[in-house]
């Protein structure tokens, strides 16, 4: 007698969810509805298409016989010989942010192209022209000539948490007009190489041709632009990684606007803070970036900021990882000062920085590139001068340097030499200087155990450092 409410109950949610369709159905089972949304917004996601004229390599490898491979030689030599450039192509997904036909997609889909094609909803298929491309954070905006063109919704995706619910639009393997869905899995992701993009990381189904479509939140605005996937097949693996729109759009509005993008930049190597790295430097948890070297002629070298400072806040904002860091300091307009917390010494302190200017791949390479006395030597270490309000801190008459940089797997990292350590005796020898530093080190022998006196706050310690054969 007491089941008989439950059964009539259940039969009568069971008749209305089907007399009132799959809305009912999603919302006894607590899962969202994405069809509104979907029918919302699905006219403004493009698929994009690319053509791209490859020359014939002339470069021949050989094939081991001399006779065969001079005849081979000489053919490809031949200004007569015929060539035939080949045809590349590709597929991505874009989406469309102003009526008058502008559209954002990823740089690694239309990078190197001779022809992008968008192809609408309604099957035109528009011509566009790339308007920048900035391959950092692998953003292209692209224009097509037509007028009243459905847009999407921009969201924020500062707002974002995890857990919550997002959608995907796109081409995958061509499939135009697909819709995958998911949760967001973590933010503020950061991959190898892409030290400018606080990635989100998803569980929403990507594959090759999703790449530039949109990501949705339940509200129907886009919060990122699918980019990337982490996979040991080429496909879908259950990691998916988007771009945020409010690093998209910052990166859009510059190239329409200037043609190129600006980044701030501080001119510092940065390290992650470890839990022994934390006691070291007198704090109760790990967080922030520790400065393990300042590069010349940057910003950072024109402020007060040290090696071995721990740079906790930037601009109010919290560093939780050292990989937080870079974006955070990318989105700042050059020439604009940046207010540092940091921790030096056990000790909170606040460091101005004038933000600079991040120089081109090229510039930053020769920035960044050891300079004389600054090339990995037999310890795997760099040092630079110990000034003189360090040198009194610690108690230290004369001598000594501070260790700048410590080469991952090499001697001194083994040994758990750190940057900010000062270096006072190597092999029993002292150092005042770098120079004098380098130049004990060059007398140093292979396959030996070199004992290093390091003084820090603790006080003075030997290590023992196990040199390479």
């Amino acid at each position: 007698m007491k089941t008989a409410p439950i059964k009539l109950i259940a039969m009568s949610l069971l008749m209305l969810s089907s007399l009132m369709g799959s809305s009912v159905a999603y919302a006894l089972s607590g899962l969202p509805d994405f069809t509104s949304l979907v029918k919302q917004n699905h006219k403004a996601v493009v698929n994009i298409s690319t053509e791209q004229s490859v020359d014939a390599n002339n470069d021949f490898p050989g094939l081991g016989d001399p006779d065969i491979d001079k005849r081979i030689q000489e053919y490809e030599n031949n200004p007569r010989a015929p060539r035939s450039p080949f045809e590349g192509s590709g597929l991505g997904s874009g989406f469309i942010i102003s009526n008058d036909g502008f559209v954002l997609t990823n740089n690694h889909v239309v990078e190197g192209a001779d022809t992008v094609i968008v192809r609408l909803h309604d099957r035109r298929e528009l011509r566009a022209k790339v308007v920048g491309t900035d391959p950092r954070s692998d953003v292209a905006v692209l224009k097509v000539d037509a007028t009243d063109l459905p847009t999407v919704i921009i969201g924020n995706s500062d707002e974002l948490e995890v857990g919550e619910w997002v959608l995907a639009i796109g081409s995958p393997f061509g499939f135009d007009f697909s819709v995958t869905a998911g949760i967001v899995s973590a933010t503020g992701r950061a991959l190898p190489n892409e030290s400018y993009v606080p990635f989100i990381q998803t569980d929403v189904a990507i594959n090759p041709g999703n790449s530039g479509g949109p990501l949705f939140n339940l509200k129907g605005e886009v919060i990122g632009i699918n980019s990337q996937i982490y996979s040991r097949t080429g496909s879908f693996m259950g990691l998916s990684f988007a771009i945020p729109i409010e690093l998209a759009m910052d990166v859009s509005n510059q190239l329409k606007s200037v043609g190129k993008v600006s980044r701030g930049w501080l001119g510092v190597h940065i390290q992650e803070v470890t839990m022994d790295l934390a006691e070291s430097f007198g704090m109760t948890t790990a967080h922030g970036a520790v400065v393990s070297s300042i590069l010349d002629d940057s910003p950072a070298s024109r402020s007060s900021l040290q090696v071995g400072d721990v740079i906790t806040h930037f601009d109010g904002k919290k560093v939780d990882k050292s990989s937080s860091l870079p974006p955070l300091v990318g989105r700042v307009p050059v020439n604009t000062d940046a207010r540092l917390r940091v921790v030096r010494q056990g000790k909170p302190i606040e460091v101005i920085v004038n933000i600079g200017e991040l120089p081109g791949q090229e510039e930053l390479a020769r920035a960044v590139t050891p300079r004389r006395g600054m090339q990995p030597n037999a310890l795997k270490l760099n040092v630079e001068t110990l000034d003189d309000a360090t040198r009194s801190q610690y108690g230290i008459d004369k001598g000594g340097v501070i260790v700048s940089r410590v080469i991952s797997d090499g001697p001194a990292d083994a040994a758990g030499i750190e940057p900010g350590d000062i270096l006072l005796m190597v092999d029993n020898k002292p150092v005042d200087s770098p120079a004098q530093f380098e130049s004990v080190v060059e007398q140093l022998g292979s396959n030996k155990s070199v004992a290093v006196l390091v003084q820090r706050e603790s006080g003075p310690v030997f290590l023992a450092l196990q040199m390479e054969k």
